[in-house]
């Protein structure tokens, strides 16, 4: 059996790519940073790869 180690940022926008095992928990989804994992409250914009887009 293939074990998942990457899967992409459940923020709609967010084309971030995370690891599982090590990602922001919510509700059962994994996130690539607190900022997605909470919709980017204020605009936060602290996604880990700048050039994602999700955080403009």
């Amino acid at each position: 059996m293939a074990t998942v180690t990457q899967a992409a940022c459940a923020c709609a926008p967010c084309v971030c790519t995370v690891d599982p095992a090590s990602a922001i928990q919510k509700n059962g989804k994994s996130y690539c940073s607190d900022a997605c994992a909470n919709n980017h409250p204020e605009g936060e914009s602290s996604c880990s790869q700048s050039s994602c887009g999700c955080c403009s």
